[in-house]
């Protein structure tokens, strides 16, 4: 995570016609406890509507947040609990002053009976060996779910973002850390899949996988073609199975 144009933007979409409640956590100096050398020491975080208003900034936890599972590792990173309306939501995580490392947003659904919970994304900067942008989710329950997962950069500029990354690649990992999908131009491969779902990519040289999972955690890995680097975004979108 850097500053400027290159912080951590998070996203997520919440459908449904009932109001869904999450939980947001900014997590940087734990990741320590991960072997992470350069976290991020002092995370910020900021909640924003479809209109760009600022709705939620980060605090610290509340012992009365039962339902919210374990409190951070470590008392400097933020929380938000949200109640959201159906609509898009932006998640900013930065660092004070002039500060960068690695850090990690993450959001919990704490009523999975109410409303949907139907894309996330994070957006950052990715750069070579062990900096690039990974994006993490879970499937819960007993039902298998059909999702997208698409590494966006080289369309990012036309939406005003400087140093998009050309040509992402994408690698997709079960919860044992086994690759499961790779994907380089989207057209490569499910070209006809993807069109149909209507979450192709807007550019051929970026990246998507739909794939259909067992409940488990997962993870997205975004790397730049030929060691590139630039700005890109990973999305994750839960899509209905017919």
């Amino acid at each position: 995570m850097q500053q400027g144009d290159n912080v951590m933007i998070g996203g997520c979409i919440i459908s449904g016609l009932t109001p869904k409640t999450v939980l947001i956590r900014g997590v940087g100096p734990s990741l320590l406890h991960s072997g992470v050398t350069q976290p991020l020491l002092n995370p910020v975080l900021a909640l924003h509507d479809a209109t760009g208003a600022l709705i939620g900034s980060g605090g610290p936890w509340n012992p009365q947040w039962t339902d919210a599972g374990p409190p951070p590792l470590d008392p400097r990173e933020p929380v938000i609990r949200a109640t959201l309306e159906r609509g898009n939501y932006t998640i900013v995580l930065s660092g004070p002053e002039a500060q960068s490392g690695i850090a990690l947003i993450e959001i919990y659904d704490l009523d999975p009976t109410t409303g949907r919970l139907a894309a996330i994304s994070t957006r950052g900067k990715v750069e070579t060996h062990d900096d690039i942008l990974i994006g993490g989710f879970m499937i819960a329950g007993s039902q298998t779910q059909r999702v997208v997962v698409r590494a966006i950069g080289s369309s990012l500029s036309s939406h005003g973002v400087d140093g998009a990354l050309a040509d992402p690649t994408l690698e997709l990992y079960d919860g044992s850390g086994s690759l499961i999908y790779t994907n380089d131009d989207w057209r490569s491969a499910q070209e006809q899949q993807l069109i149909e779902s209507f979450l192709a990519p807007a550019d051929d040289r970026e990246a998507a996988i739909i794939a259909t999972l067992p409940p488990g955690s997962y993870t997205a890995v975004v790397r730049g073609s030929n060691d590139s680097t630039g700005v890109a975004l990973v999305e994750i979108y839960y899509i209905t199975l017919e």
